[in-house]
């Protein structure tokens, strides 16, 4: 059974959550702080952390950079705070996704569903992903669509690698530009609007009605694909 930790300091919100998840047989463990909550994560073992920032004894940004040091659990914010820097803050410090309050039952846990699928970020396990007619092999570097060759520059590919090893997880623009160009870029996001728009139209995604990366605007992009 999936056991999912909820760090939340509101009661009755836990409550309303506990009962939803396990309705949805789904296991729940709570605290209503952050020091409590990163000491559930040794002890209950959770496979997802529901987070809310505004805990009393310690910011959310915070308990997430603590989280990071020693664990790479699926996080996902659970919030009221609803501005595009907090946002980015806690997608940047180690979060997987980010739900805002008020809030979907039925949204809430499609994401979790989608954080429990991604690889973890440590994984270097080689990807191979069959979408319909399209094939991305991540061991031999190869796309293949129709059946025909996907010719890709290096920068593609990498880009295209790192949004396939995080199925579901929204990589801030941030994250990409470190992960793809280097640690000296961390704000030319026009870099990633053009390579994502040359990556989509390779790959024959529908930036209106993508079927593979999904933008996220101002913050950054999704892999929905799956096989």
């Amino acid at each position: 059974m999936t056991t999912v930790l909820v760090i939340e300091d509101d009661l009755p919100l836990r409550r309303a959550l506990r009962t939803s998840l396990r309705a949805r047989s789904l296991d729940v463990v709570e605290s209503a702080t952050a020091q409590a909550g990163l000491a559930l994560i040794a002890n209950s073992r959770p496979h997802v952390v529901l987070l809310d920032l505004g805990l009393p004894d310690l910011d959310g940004i915070e308990t997430l950079r603590r989280l990071r040091t020693f664990s790479d659990l699926p996080v996902v914010v659970l919030t009221a705070r609803d501005r595009q820097q907090d946002k980015i803050a806690a997608l940047d410090a180690g979060a997987d996704d980010y739900v805002t309050k008020p809030f979907d039952v039925e949204e809430l846990l499609a994401r979790i569903r989608a954080v429990l699928r991604r690889v973890p970020s440590t994984s270097s396990a080689p990807v191979v992903l069959q979408i319909d007619d399209l094939e991305i092999d991540t061991a031999r570097r190869q796309v293949r669509l129709s059946g025909g060759v996907v010719h890709l520059t290096k920068t593609e590919l990498a880009l295209l690698e790192q949004l396939v090893a995080h199925p579901g997880k929204l990589l801030t623009h941030e994250f990409l530009l470190r992960h793809v160009w280097g640690e000296g870029y961390r704000s030319e996001s026009n870099y990633l609007r053009v390579y994502v728009a040359q990556l989509r139209a390779k790959l024959q995604d529908d930036a209106a009605n993508p079927r593979l990366i999904v933008t996220e605007p101002g913050i950054g992009y999704r892999w929905i694909g799956s096989d």
